[in-house]
């Protein structure tokens, strides 16, 4: 998407897919009246390794003074998370995510669990295998869903099934958001008859 941008000529998109600060934007959720869910860096990381931590600093302190809207933030550099979190302000209205593709990743959700956020979620997409041993203590939140795309690879009902059941016996919130595949929009999100949609308090 970022390279379609770029040949497209958006300025915000001219060096492709490179890390790119965008510092006169950093205002903008001050000048929103009403609230908002707000995913924060949707086509980037906020955590990559080539954004400085005074700039990250920058960031938290608009999301510490927009406490009228919510920051949803996902990263897979749970390392640098780590590191970092507790040089940050966690306002109430900062969630913050890692991204678990399978049972490879599951290191990401022990630096997650080291954050002093109000909500601590996973994102189980794409998922791309099982994950027998879901740790979901201190945990508030579960996005699963499958990948979409040209060469989208599938999702086995079971892995989602596992997920729910685990969700459902441990008090946390689930949300199915696909199926995937290379026509998300013929495979929808329904799971056993039931749409899943939860949302923490």
């Amino acid at each position: 998407m970022a390279k379609r941008l770029q040949a497209m000529n958006q300025a915000r998109y001219r060096a492709g897919f490179k890390v790119t600060l965008q510092s006169d934007l950093l205002q903008q959720p001050l000048r929103w009246k009403y609230s908002r869910r707000i995913f924060v860096n949707s086509m980037s990381d906020l955590f990559h390794e080539d954004i400085p931590e005074e700039f990250l600093q920058q960031v938290f302190k608009v999301m510490n003074k927009a406490d009228w809207h919510t920051f949803q933030i996902l990263t897979k550099r749970s390392g640098r998370l780590s590191q970092l979190c507790n040089k940050l302000k966690w306002s109430k209205n900062i969630w913050i995510g890692v991204s678990v593709e399978n049972d490879q990743f599951v290191n990401r959700i022990h630096d997650l669990l080291a954050v002093p956020a109000s909500v601590r979620f996973l994102s189980l997409e794409p998922l791309l295998g099982p994950l027998p041993n879901l740790i979901l203590s201190g945990i508030h939140w579960v996005i699963a869903g499958g990948e979409s795309g040209p060469r989208a690879r599938g999702v086995n009902a079971d892995w989602v099934r596992q997920i729910r059941d685990d969700c459902v016996s441990q008090n946390v919130p689930f949300f199915f958001k696909q199926w995937g595949g290379v026509r998300k929009s013929r495979t929808g999100r329904l799971l056993d008859g039931s749409f899943w949609s939860q949302f923490p308090a």
